[in-house]
């Protein structure tokens, strides 16, 4: 049986797709083709795909809303697993427990009608709760591991697990998820009663900030740079006269440095090459390795030669 008719008795045929641009599923419209692009909707489908994959040695990754992902043109090998239908948000007492599909924005907005607080900060991180915990998502001085408590994962092999979070690693835009491959199904929080004009009012201040600071008009993938200790990352693009700098399509924002826009049709060879040029420039003038906070993933274009 071939790979796709095996996949096809797991998951019905219009959650299957072969070539599935993913440019369409990118916060940044950027990247290639992915061979098989797969949406389960619950935790047994998403199972039995890892355990075909693994059983196949077919190559996979998971997709949350490609907020902090760049693809390059050359697409994806194998399957990308789309957890966006996995969304189911509930409270339990003082925790909000979120599937991994589940926008973290959604998540903050449903912990402010509990009048829960601990999670204004991510008010208006464009991410999944998958995505928060694989990279410990964080804004605003506050952080997914300031309040996660546990999160259910799949191993790449398909074998499920509870993780409490001394078990998670969590650190500065990293976590054992990453290191592991493990795949997150949902994670619960912890929080704490307060008032709803009180926990608003938080979040209406640090959405102004972000709207205000942020160039939310043109397609990203949010900050690019992790923070280097003792400086800021858009500070140092800003004080190399960098912003407003193109490669093709890609520009270094004039709103904000530490964001690179798609302004006009970019390629993510183009993109990329963009990074590697603020990386070069405030490595000259600076002393300072600016490290990627994006995840860069996918193949390069072949080039046929002349």
């Amino acid at each position: 049986m071939s790979f796709l008719n095996q996949l096809l008795t797991i998951l019905p045929a219009d959650r299957v797709k072969q070539d599935e641009p993913l440019s369409a599923h990118t916060y940044t419209k950027l990247g290639g083709n992915a061979d098989y692009f797969v949406a389960p909707h619950t935790y047994e489908e998403v199972q039995a795909v890892l355990e075909l994959a693994h059983r196949e040695s077919m190559p996979f990754m998971i997709l949350g809303f490609g907020s902090n992902l760049i693809v390059r043109d050359g697409g994806l090998r194998g399957i990308v697993l789309n957890l966006n239908e996995l969304k189911t948000i509930r409270r339990e007492g003082n925790h909000v427990i979120a599937q991994a599909g589940a926008a973290i924005i959604d998540v903050s907005r449903q912990a402010l009608t509990e009048e829960l607080s601990g999670l204004e900060f991510a008010c208006g991180i464009p991410g999944t709760v998958g995505g928060a915990v694989y990279m410990n998502a964080g804004a605003y001085g506050g952080e997914t591991k300031d309040v996660i408590v546990s999160t259910v994962v799949l191993t790449p092999e398909g074998e499920l697990l509870t993780l409490t979070k001394d078990e998670l690693d969590l650190d500065y835009r990293t976590s054992r998820i990453a290191k592991e491959g493990l795949i997150v199904l949902e994670a619960t929080f912890a929080l704490e009663p307060l008032a709803y004009e009180a926990i608003k009012e938080v979040m209406d201040d640090l959405t102004y900030k972000r709207e205000s600071k942020q160039p939310l008009e043109y397609p990203s993938c949010g900050s690019v740079f992790k923070r280097p200790p003792g400086y800021f990352a858009g500070k140092l693009i800003q004080d190399c006269g960098l912003q407003g700098k193109r490669i093709g399509g890609a520009e270094v924002s004039l709103k904000h440095a530490g964001f690179i826009v798609n302004i006009a049709d970019a390629t993510a060879t183009e993109y990329i090459s963009l990074i590697r040029h603020v990386q070069a420039t405030v490595k000259e003038k600076f002393e300072i390795d600016l490290e990627p906070e994006v995840k860069i993933i996918g193949e390069d274009i072949a080039v046929e030669n002349a």
